[in-house]
């Protein structure tokens, strides 16, 4: 089975307020995200800062430029009560090949999907993914994605940072870990209140996001 750090791409800290959630990283973490775009379909953005590799963190919340979007934020955005770790990304060579596996294990992970999102500088990101809008058992098992030939947003993300732990907390933890153990993941999840907690090695230290 894949370490499980190597399969994780991105980790994605929800927020009413993107800027104020900046700030709020800056001082737990003491490197600043950088804004990475928006996502027009969505009615958010997003800023960033690696964790190391080729993964990274992403703050993401309502764009203040767009108007409300014809469906809810995904994630919860829209009822977060206060800023955090909401789900994760792992990365794949072959996203419609996870699609299958999941539906073996009766797991909905929907259907292919192309995105894509406008960069500060004009330049668009693509990529294909699992539909991140389905549930996912309350987004401990995570969505999938392939960035193929588009620049890893993690290469251009501010540095400093490192994720050293993944952990995971389900009701249903049992079930949870069957499902990943199918998908090839290697997350021990432990019962509990849903929740993702990553500890980070930083300049500040040792620190954990949840």
């Amino acid at each position: 089975m894949t370490p499980l750090l190597s399969l994780v791409d991105h980790l994605v800290y929800v927020t009413r307020d993107v800027d104020a959630a900046i700030e709020q990283v800056e001082q737990l973490l003491g490197v600043r995200a950088t804004m990475g775009g928006q996502h027009p379909n969505w009615g958010t953005r997003n800023a960033l800062l690696s964790l190391g590799g080729k993964a990274y963190l992403e703050i993401m919340g309502p764009d203040p430029g767009q108007g409300e979007p014809a469906q809810p934020r995904p994630f919860g955005i829209d009822n977060a009560s206060k800023p955090h770790l909401a789900t994760w990304v792992a990365r794949t060579a072959d996203v419609q090949l996870v699609i299958d596996q999941a539906k073996r294990q009766n797991l909905d992970l929907g259907e292919l999907q192309e995105r894509s999102r406008k960069k500060p500088d004009g330049s668009i990101l693509k990529w294909t993914m699992t539909d991140l809008t389905k549930n996912r058992r309350d987004g401990i098992i995570p969505y999938f994605i392939n960035w193929g030939d588009t620049p890893h947003p993690a290469d251009s993300s501010p540095r400093g940072c490192s994720l050293i732990r993944l952990e995971a907390f389900h009701p249903d933890a049992g079930q949870v870990n069957i499902l990943l153990k199918g998908l090839g993941i290697d997350l021990h999840v432990r019962v509990g209140p849903v929740a993702l907690r990553a500890m980070v090695k930083s300049p500040k230290g040792q620190v954990t996001l949840e």
